[in-house]
């Protein structure tokens, strides 16, 4: 690694703190041994700002989850693109300050060997939303046309099949009422280059990656490719496909999630005023001690 990359990988692992350190006021960055790492004025200017911007995007996207449960809406959001493109990164955002009963992600790992024999589409399908709800997918039926192609784990006439039958079932699913918003996340090669190796060399995130990612990663052209045609054949008017791009994990954030809104015709909905009533207190109460071997051991 030369020393431009180790500084952005450096400067990756500060970002990767961000999603846990979004609500810390002074918004100061720390490395993976906790050290505060220096940044310069532009660069802290650039965070407050996008720590803002979130903030409020995020106080429209609780007004729109109100609104979803008021008019009984029900929205399908799924979210595709090469490994590190920053899917997953979003949609924390979107979740992060939405009620997991009524915004929940589907984020659905290889198919067993009861579900191989399935229609393809079955196990998606069960996590639809019903009225009221919101399902993000991270990742989706399209993994036929990405990596279960590129990698060979389907053959040419079930992915032609699935071609024949994906903008017929998405009709179905904007006919039943549900809305479908479908995000392409498009990052560089050389980003994810750097993406990569900021996951080799920062422990908390080794896990991300797997050998298939490794794999996806010497493929390149081949995931293309697959994009190419994945778009050529799945964006309709009914169901059109947008493509952000993420070089830029922050931008792409905001970006994706105001459009995300612009996209929704929702309103504020009004609320009663809150009012905490006051407790009730009874003589004959007394609080039982709990045993100090109950306690959590306070460490900090």
């Amino acid at each position: 690694m030369n020393d431009e990359e180790f500084l952005r990988v450096q400067r990756d692992i500060v970002d990767s703190f961000d999603e846990e350190l979004e609500l810390e006021l002074e918004d100061r960055p720390f490395d993976a041994e906790g050290a505060e790492i220096p940044l310069s004025e532009l660069e802290r200017q650039e965070r407050r700002q996008y720590f803002r911007e979130l903030l409020r995007l995020q106080g429209e996207l609780v007004k729109l989850q109100d609104w979803v449960v008021h008019t009984g809406h029900k929205l399908v959001v799924l979210f595709e693109g090469r490994d590190a493109a920053g899917k997953g990164g979003v949609i924390k955002r979107i979740a992060q300050r939405l009620n997991p009963r009524i915004c929940r992600v589907a984020a659905l790992p290889a198919p067993n060997d009861r579900e191989r024999t399935q229609w393809y589409f079955q196990r998606y399908v069960q996590h639809l939303p019903a009225a009221g709800e919101i399902v993000l997918f991270d990742r989706s039926w399209y993994n036929r046309a990405g990596v279960e192609r590129v990698m060979g784990f389907c053959n040419d006439e079930q992915l032609e099949e699935f071609f024949r039958d994906v903008p017929e079932l998405e009709k179905m699913f904007i006919r039943s009422g549900i809305h479908l918003l479908k995000y392409w996340f498009s990052i560089s090669d050389e980003e994810q280059h750097m993406r990569f190796l900021s996951r080799m060399h920062d422990p908390l995130k080794q896990w991300k990656l797997s050998p298939m990612d490794l794999e996806s990663r010497r493929r390149w052209e081949d995931y293309t490719w697959a994009k190419e045609a994945m778009l050529e054949r799945t964006h309709t008017p009914e169901a059109p496909w947008w493509v952000v791009q993420a070089d830029n994990k922050k931008k792409a954030r905001l970006n994706c999630i105001a459009h995300l809104l612009d996209q929704v015709p929702y309103r504020e909905v009004p609320h009663p005023a809150i009012a905490l009533p006051s407790r009730v207190r009874h003589e004959d109460y007394e609080r039982r001690p709990v045993p100090a071997e109950l306690y959590v051991p306070e460490r900090y």
